[in-house]
């Protein structure tokens, strides 16, 4: 794919701040294309404004919904071939074969979510049930489960661009729970970020989910 240095905001891909940065090839020091555009104010209020008002739509999908995205997010990963590993070694100076292996872990730890969101166990229901005849008092009948409690924010890490960052387990859990997500990418590997960002963004659009499930907003700061 060819990258535009552009944030992934909903559906959407552009840019609208003037102030970019470009990622360095560790090993040459070379100045990488394209230049990133650093997200503004608005943006910033626009991906968080869409993971909230998409919130109730998304947390209410069914967990065959949730575990059948997860999985489309590891096909499209998947999709994006060599490609992805070369700028990742471009941009990190990571060997291919680390890198290889943790698209790997990054693929299979998606799939892992996906069959532990189909299995149910992950919600932690607990049902204690009411004793009305109880002395002194009754006992209450006491539910609880766990549930997505709105967006999260990832910040990327710089230490493995593939298997923690944009497609790493803090986003693949909020996902998979129903809680949509708006990463900051890494400024160490934007181009990786970028390109797993549409990922996630074409598997929003396969799956027919709201467009503020997920965004990606570039900038140079952590």
């Amino acid at each position: 794919m060819e990258l535009t240095g552009h944030h992934l905001i909903g559906d959407t891909t552009g840019a609208v701040g003037q102030e970019t940065f470009q990622a360095q090839d560790p090993s040459s020091q070379a100045v990488l294309s394209p230049a990133f555009h650093e997200a503004t104010v608005s943006e910033v209020g626009m991906a968080l404004r869409l993971g909230q008002e998409c919130f109730d739509t998304f947390r209410a999908t069914t967990a065959e919904d949730r575990a059948a995205f997860l999985e489309a997010i590891a096909d499209e990963v998947m999709a994006l071939g060599d490609a992805l590993l070369e700028r990742a070694h471009q941009e990190t100076g990571l060997p291919m074969a680390r890198l290889t292996g943790e698209r790997g872990r990054a693929v299979n730890q998606a799939k892992l979510f996906a069959g532990l969101i189909r299995e149910g166990s992950w919600i932690d229901a607990r049902i204690d049930l009411a004793l009305p005849d109880r002395q002194p008092l009754p006992k209450p009948d006491i539910r609880r489960m766990l549930a997505p409690i709105g967006p999260v924010v990832v910040f990327g890490a710089s230490n493995f661009p593939l298997a923690i960052s944009v497609v790493g387990t803090d986003t693949i859990a909020a996902l998979g729970a129903g809680c949509p997500v708006v990463v900051k990418g890494h400024p160490g590997h934007p181009g990786v970020c970028e390109m797993l960002g549409s990922a996630i963004q074409n598997a929003v659009k396969k799956c027919d989910l709201p467009p503020g499930v997920f965004s990606l907003l570039q900038g140079a700061g952590h």
